[in-house]
């Protein structure tokens, strides 16, 4: 009877998964020929880490085009102001550079206070800064193992905590991070990088429950959004070679980062 009853639920799993395959097929279909409306992000002030270059650049002139009002968090003063500079040359006038070392709990705190005096509050909140030294797992110093995440893990939740209480309070926000498909397959020669974006995932995953258990049923208007982006030109991985090989026994995908 037991076996039975276990193959039942078996039988009933896959035709479950099998129902939720075909409703994400047919849901990504409908959304190919209508496109979800994009949201508007008007008068939103918007807060991103890490925008004296790469993503967190792009971020900042496109939220700015949209008209958003942008807050630039970066180390290199020099790199956050040419950012705000450019917004302003596109015609945007919201933008505001801060210097701040998100690793530094009590400097984020207090830029924090900074730009809910000088600007507003913080509506949409997007932690992208992040560091990649890349070379094989032995070589890793100490020091660099720390500092990875300390930039790429620890900071969000020193950002977070000078922003999300807010956000609950007025019940009004949306939280990004940026991961990488490195936070959900292991790369060779970025064993501490894919390790700290593997974290990111989950510190997401665990405060968006948290908040939606926070909120008791009440409909809480704070959404979360991770980004895993694959490989993107930014200048933290020079010359990087790929290698796609075909599934292995473990059901493991092989790809090799090489930075020279």
């Amino acid at each position: 009877m037991a076996q039975v009853y276990t193959g039942a639920l078996v039988v009933v799993d896959v035709l479950l998964t099998l129902l939720k395959i075909l409703y994400c097929i047919g849901e990504a279909i409908y959304k190919l020929f209508v496109p979800t409306k994009e949201k508007d992000v008007t008068g939103e002030i918007v807060l991103i880490t890490g925008t004296g270059h790469g993503i967190g650049k792009e971020l900042a002139l496109k939220y700015a085009s949209l008209g958003a009002t942008v807050v630039c968090w970066d180390l290199n003063q020099e790199m956050n102001q040419e950012t705000v500079a450019e917004i302003k040359k596109m015609g945007g006038t919201s933008a505001y550079a801060y210097k701040c070392d998100v690793t530094d709990r009590e400097e984020v705190l207090r830029v924090a206070e900074r730009v809910k005096e000088e600007v507003g509050n913080v509506t949409i909140l997007i932690n992208n800064a992040g560091i990649m030294p890349c070379h094989s797992f032995l070589d890793y110093t100490p020091e660099e193992i720390r500092k990875i995440f300390d930039v790429n893990v620890l900071a969000h939740f020193w950002v977070l905590q000078a922003f999300l209480p807010n956000m609950i309070t007025k019940n009004h926000g949306h939280i990004v991070a940026l991961s990488s498909m490195a936070g959900i397959v292991g790369l060779t020669n970025l064993v501490p990088y894919c390790a700290s974006k593997f974290a990111v995932r989950g510190f997401m995953e665990a405060l968006s429950e948290e908040l939606r258990e926070y909120s008791k049923g009440k409909n809480l208007n704070i959404n979360f959004t991770t980004i895993y982006p694959y490989m993107v030109d930014t200048g933290l991985c020079k010359k990087p070679k790929i290698k796609l090989d075909c599934w292995t026994q473990g059901a493991h995908l092989n790809d090799v980062c090489l930075c020279p």
